[in-house]
């Protein structure tokens, strides 16, 4: 078990996330913990995450649940009732917030069916995330998944007459032979389904991946990627876009209806802490950061043996200065910004004399807006956000 048991201090709230490694083909861009297996491997380790679940009843009895998300991989591979068993599992083992819990799973089209989404409705999930990305089939097919646009309304629409009425869509801009126009059709066709949550992140080409090998060699056959002016009007557009349509951006990347911002992963801006379960998962609580081995034989094994003990890969406490670290180019993700009270309140000291001059620079730059006890990113601040929040790491 994860040897970080916490002080009694009340109800402190705690934000769950499963990690299901498992999906039905690798995408080409993709360098999550995830990949291919067979039915047999996913219910070992099914089995070996309950293992680990039960495993933590006496150690966060002074936590309240108030936030589940369950992601991956695809976590919508698992059979129907494989999610349902997990869902009773962590009931079992931890307090969960009486009203207003949310929990959400990521659902990729083309992996769910209406039995699942009734299991799903009955386990008390009530939130979901589509892995959509692209509502253009042929920018699809160039990322590697397995759907299709129609599949995924088909999937969209059947959730909807379920009663999922809070439902994420994920988007992403900057893909090969996208332009400006396609990712408006985009936009506009996921508009017209009036999700609750739209996330709109830039495509990142990471080592370790087919596109990285095909645009670091330069192969041919591969469609060309946005140049650096068009990502910028896509960015802009996205924004201008969305917010006439009623979804106010309260994350660099993330439009939400008002009262639908996902709180689970505003828990990780924030600062709250979170408990990861399953394979690689990462935690943070009470200052120390740890995660769980990303082998699946040594995870399923030490599980099986009733030996989670061994699970924990790496673990660290934050010194002080990363933790204020954290808080500043964390929460500088938030559109509200931070705190200046909140940060005087968390370390006993005041920002202007952990960042001499930074702030008021960056204030007269454009880049930062001050406005009574908070400071955010301004919009000038937004598109080059990386440079600025680069600025607020102490231990460099």
């Amino acid at each position: 078990m994860d040897k970080i048991k916490p002080a009694a201090n009340g109800d402190k709230p705690l934000g769950l996330y499963i990690h299901i490694p498992f999906c039905v083909k690798k995408c080409d861009y993709c360098d999550f913990l995830s990949a291919p297996a067979t039915e047999e491997m996913k219910k070992r380790y099914v089995e070996a995450l309950i293992k680990e679940i039960t495993a933590c009843k006496s150690y966060y009895t002074d936590y309240e649940v108030q936030t589940i998300f369950f992601g991956g991989g695809t976590p919508s591979c698992l059979e129907a009732g494989e999610t349902g068993r997990i869902m009773d599992a962590l009931r079992a083992a931890f307090r969960f917030k009486e009203t207003g819990l949310e929990a959400t799973s990521e659902v990729n089209p083309g992996t769910i069916t209406e039995e699942k989404l009734r299991i799903y409705r009955q386990a008390g999930i009530n939130r979901l995330s589509f892995g959509l990305q692209s509502a253009q089939d042929r920018e699809l097919e160039g990322l590697g998944r397995i759907h299709t646009y129609g599949q995924f309304k088909d999937n969209f629409h059947l959730a909807r007459a379920l009663g999922f009425y809070n439902i994420n869509i994920d988007l992403m801009s900057a893909l090969p032979g996208q332009t400006l126009s396609s990712w408006e059709d985009t936009l506009r066709s996921v508009i017209a389904l009036e999700p609750e949550h739209i996330s709109a992140y830039s495509l990142i080409i990471e080592e370790g991946t087919p596109f990285y090998d095909c645009y670091r060699e330069g192969a041919a056959g591969y469609a060309l990627l946005p140049d650096e002016d068009t990502e910028r009007e896509i960015y802009h557009l996205t924004k201008k876009i969305l917010e006439a349509h009623g979804y106010y951006r309260y994350e660099i990347s993330n439009y939400a209806k008002k009262g639908f911002e996902c709180r689970h992963n505003s828990s990780y801006w924030t600062g709250t802490d979170y408990l990861g379960l399953g394979l690689g998962a990462a935690s943070l609580i009470q200052g120390t950061r740890f995660s769980k081995t990303d082998s699946l034989q040594q995870y399923i094994r030490l599980c099986e043996s009733d030996a989670p003990d061994g699970l924990i890969r790496e673990s660290c406490k934050l010194t002080i200065a990363q933790q204020m670290e954290e808080f500043m180019f964390l929460g500088l993700r938030m559109c509200d910004g931070i705190s200046k009270a909140g940060f005087y309140h968390r370390f006993q000291k005041e920002m202007k004399d952990i960042y001499p001059g930074t702030i008021q620079e960056f204030v007269k730059k454009g880049l930062l807006a001050e406005e009574e006890d908070r400071i955010r990113l301004s919009d000038f601040g937004i598109d080059v956000s990386n440079q600025v929040l680069a600025e607020f790491l102490l231990e460099q």
